[in-house]
């Protein structure tokens, strides 16, 4: 059985709660959720007077640096989009084995066949998040997967299979957290920065991955605009904060195992890594 954090646990800070529950703190969320805000923060966390925030944050988080490749770090985004040590991550090489593309934490929902969802009472449509008909409808009656990464996880992410694409499409918005808080009062994954990537698979057919910005990530860094590429090369990062990556597959193209419908109905997530089958090929 994997890890569950449950929903008790996922209890907000101060910050938050004042930001999403009370109506002084509204023009606070207004500010913090802007672009420039996240940029001028990423400016700081950019530069060498950044490297004093890394070992207090490394002891909060309990991040174990010893599992990392880089070192010393020139800079707190240096050491947030640190390089885990390969042998810590296998990919999962069995090409029916379908992997998870980050360390996360897991939800997992069924999309009807008019591409809805409902995520923590929130309806989305596939076109929401997309703004593309055409796209959005490949995915009626398949599958959402939503990879939560928190501050502590590992901050780069990987193609779940051998594949090819095209160039990533960006779609300007707000930056949220991505914390339950924030998903339980506003749509963010159709509000929030976001860039997606249609990735026509070897053996899951066309997933679409989207990646999320949230409070504080000033950028989403992906590496390559087209290509093909292998099952476990690295495909970007997010620079600081915690943030989102969203999967949309197709219908009756992958299994997932129960334990994670199972969890996410009962409102809590499953801790995954990177490289681990997560379900199979159908």
């Amino acid at each position: 059985m994997r890890k569950v954090i449950a929903k008790e646990a996922l209890q907000p800070g101060k910050f938050l709660r004042l930001c999403y529950r009370s109506r002084l703190g509204k023009p606070l969320l207004w500010l913090s959720t802007r672009r420039f805000v996240s940029k001028i923060a990423g400016c700081y966390l950019d530069s060498r007077l950044s490297r004093g925030m890394i070992k207090g944050y490394a002891k909060r988080n309990n991040i174990d640096l010893s599992q990392y490749e880089e070192g010393p770090f020139p800079s707190f985004n240096a050491f947030f989009t640190r390089r885990i040590r390969p042998e810590l991550r296998p990919f999962c090489a069995d090409p029916c084995a379908f992997p998870s593309p980050c360390d996360s934490k897991l939800s997992v929902y069924r999309i009807d066949g008019d591409c809805r969802f409902e995520i923590k009472g929130f309806t989305y449509t596939a076109q929401t998040l997309l703004k593309n008909e055409e796209l959005a409808a490949r995915y009626a009656g398949g599958l959402c997967l939503v990879f939560r990464l928190c501050v502590d996880d590992y901050h780069r992410y990987h193609y779940p299979d051998n594949c090819t694409h095209g160039a990533p499409v960006f779609l300007k918005g707000r930056l949220h957290t991505v914390q339950p808080i924030a998903l339980e009062n506003r749509r963010v994954f159709t509000e929030n920065c976001r860039e997606y990537t249609v990735l026509h698979t070897e053996n899951f057919g066309d997933i679409t991955q989207v990646e999320v910005g949230a409070l504080m990530v000033g950028r989403i860094v992906n590496n390559h605009k087209d290509g093909a590429h292998k099952r476990g090369e690295e495909k970007g990062r997010f620079e600081f904060g915690g943030s989102t990556i969203v999967l949309l597959v197709e219908k009756d193209r992958v299994c997932l195992d129960e334990e994670f419908f199972q969890n996410t109905e009962n409102g809590n997530e499953t801790v995954v890594r990177c490289g681990e089958r997560i379900g199979c090929k159908l």
